[in-house]
Order: C-alpha cells, then structure tokens, then sequence
C-alpha cells in the first residue's frame, strides 16, 4: 500500500458512542410504554429517524426531533409539555455525557503519527463532534477534521480533492461497513473495518464484504501489522 493519508471514523472507533444513543432510547420506551410496546416505539423512532435524515442529518439534535415527533405520533397528537420537556432532556444528557477513548487508540494515532498525514473523516452535527474531539484529547494527532453530512463515494471524492491525493493513496479506518468501508473501496481507496460491539440498524449490510483493498481486525491497535 502506498498509503499517504489515513482517516479514521471518529464514534465507535475513536470513543464511545452507541451505546449511550441505546441508552436515551430505552428512556424514550419507558416514557412512552402506557401508548406503545417498547418494540413497537423502538421501530417508530427508527423508522422517523431515518426519514428525517434528508432534512436534519446525523447527531443528537435531529435525534431529539425525531424522538418528539414519534412520541407525538404515537400518542396520536395528545403528548404533553411535561413529555417533550424529558425527551429535550435526554438529548441534553447526550450533549454532557464523558467522552470514553476505546482500547488502543491513543496507542496507535502515537505510533502513526509523523509516518502518515492522519485526519478525522466522520458525520454528525457539526458541533457536538467538534465538542467530542476537543474533550478526547486527541485533536493534536489530526492534521484535519472532516465532518460529512453523509457517506457516500462523493463525500469521500470531495475529502481526497481537498487533501489533494489519489484513492489510491487513502485508508479509511471505521467500525461501520457501510459507512467507512463500502464507499472507500467502491472509489479505489483502501479500507480497514474495526468492529464495535453494538451498530447502529441503519449502518448494517447483510453480506460479506470481499476486495483487494479491504482488512477486517479485532482491535485498532492491529493495524499497526500492516502500517
């Protein structure tokens, strides 16, 4: 590999982020739980999240707007004030909560630091991951942070114009697979998948995924093997 710029997926593959989205959601089910099965509200929210994606993106604010538009859905208009005041709460505690470095990573931006140009390549609200970063510490190893409004082949074409480099000289490190892997090697870029414990359902494919170009490790300190 003639890898010059190596980018890395900032939630779940820098710090912890899933899980504390789990988290809020299983609090919007115990609030709601007198309209809806906790399943039943699990699926509505899903579902209004991924339909606003288009209008309000990734991160906790489109989040929270979602959550009060399927409560007022399921409640079929008649949710009170006291209700859309939790859920307001529950993206504030989102916005508050530590930032958790996983296993590894200060380990390796260290040893690849000086060797390769290493950016932060990730979506969301603008922001809360430009807060996320700065409270991780590990802004200083980054020569650039990129945050996309999504991820597909041209937001990634876009970043490789601005970091002025060839597919062939890019690596993308991610936990997602159809975010950070797929879009990657569908332009002629390299991709390494770190898995994370939990994923969220709309960043899941159900098929393996085979190319030239493409590793799978247990834990990001693995790719220091092959860098």
């Amino acid at each position: 590999m003639n890898i010059k710029v190596i980018a890395f997926d900032a939630d779940d593959t820098l710090f912890v982020n899933e899980p504390y989205f789990e988290e809020a959601e299983k609090k919007f089910c115990v609030l709601l739980e007198d309209y809806l099965s906790h399943q039943g509200l699990s699926r509505e929210l899903f579902t209004t999240q991924v339909n606003n994606l288009p209008l309000y993106g990734y991160g906790i604010k489109g989040y929270i707007l979602s959550m009060i538009e399927a409560a007022i859905k399921v409640s079929n208009g008649t949710i009170g004030v006291d209700f859309i005041s939790k859920i307001m709460e529950f993206g504030k505690e989102l916005s508050q909560k530590p930032i958790e470095l996983l296993d590894g990573v200060e380990e390796t931006l260290q040893a690849l630091q000086g060797r390769y140009k290493l950016v932060v390549a990730t979506k969301g609200d603008l922001k809360d991951q430009q807060r996320k970063l700065h409270n991780s510490g590990l802004g200083p190893y980054f020569h650039h942070i990129e945050v996309m409004d999504d991820k597909h082949e041209i937001n990634y074409e876009k970043l490789l114009k601005r970091l002025d480099i060839d597919a062939s000289e890019f690596l993308m490190i991610g936990n997602s697979l159809k975010s950070d892997i797929l879009p990657v090697l569908a332009i002629g870029g390299h991709a390494i998948h770190i898995p994370f414990h939990t994923t969220w359902e709309h960043e899941r494919i159900d098929h393996a995924v085979e190319h030239e170009n493409f590793r799978a490790f247990a834990k990001i300190t693995d790719v220091l093997k092959v860098l």
